[in-house]
């Protein structure tokens, strides 16, 4: 699992190339915690948000990991989820045995031994956790918790841009839909657009001083 900073390197290009391209939020997501997991090399990867009163991380999209594991119950903010809140990645070696891990023995069934927990800012808040989980102990580098970090703060760009390019849309649409509607009450000469002429160059005769 061993990578050179060059390698992480051309992993965000390619990343972000996917979350350029994407345009289904759903598919920005699974992206960014496939890409994650293929490029650590890692057993799984999976992006949690946070509810709107900011104490429970909900899965929102997962690679790697079983069903069963995922609805293993709220993954509530506890010690370590507080820490990485604050905006600080935080490893663990040992999921099984860590106390700070709320579902240790879940974690053992699933074959999860290791796990980096990174922030997911927006605009300078943490909005979610984007978590990477390993088969066998692996002491996460600087290196690691950097490539995770930076994609993670990626995706909630492209997320925001997404909902930004969606309202784009609807509000295109909406406009699209009322001009239809005011062409078809005006007629086509009450058309915005249309250029209305001054009396001189449609052959009209004005009175003197008019």
């Amino acid at each position: 699992m061993t990578k050179k900073r060059q390698d992480y390197y051309e992993s965000i290009y390619q990343i972000t190339t996917i979350l350029n391209s994407a345009r289904d939020p759903g598919a920005l997501l699974h992206s960014i915690v496939e890409s994650v997991a293929k490029t650590i090399e890692a057993k799984a990867c999976s992006l949690m948000l946070l509810t709107a009163e900011r104490d429970v991380l909900l899965h929102t999209v997962a690679y790697g990991l079983s069903d069963w594991y995922l609805r293993k119950g709220p993954v509530k903010v506890t010690k370590l989820i507080s820490d990485v809140l604050k905006g600080k990645p935080v490893a663990v070696l040992d999921a099984t045995t860590d106390e700070r891990i709320l579902y240790r023995e879940q974690a053992k069934k699933e074959g999860i031994a290791s796990m980096l927990s990174v922030p997911m800012r927006l605009r300078g808040e943490v909005i979610g956790v984007l978590r990477v989980y390993t088969t066998k102990p692996y002491r996460f580098t600087k290196q690691d918790m950097h490539f995770v970090e930076t994609v993670a703060n990626l995706g909630a760009v492209a997320l925001e841009n997404l909902r930004a390019y969606d309202v784009l849309q609807k509000d295109y649409e909406t406009f699209r839909q009322d001009m239809l509607h005011w062409r078809a009450t005006l007629g086509d000469e009450g058309m915005i657009g249309d250029i209305v002429k001054p009396p001189e160059e449609q052959g009209v005769r004005m009175p003197p001083g008019g």
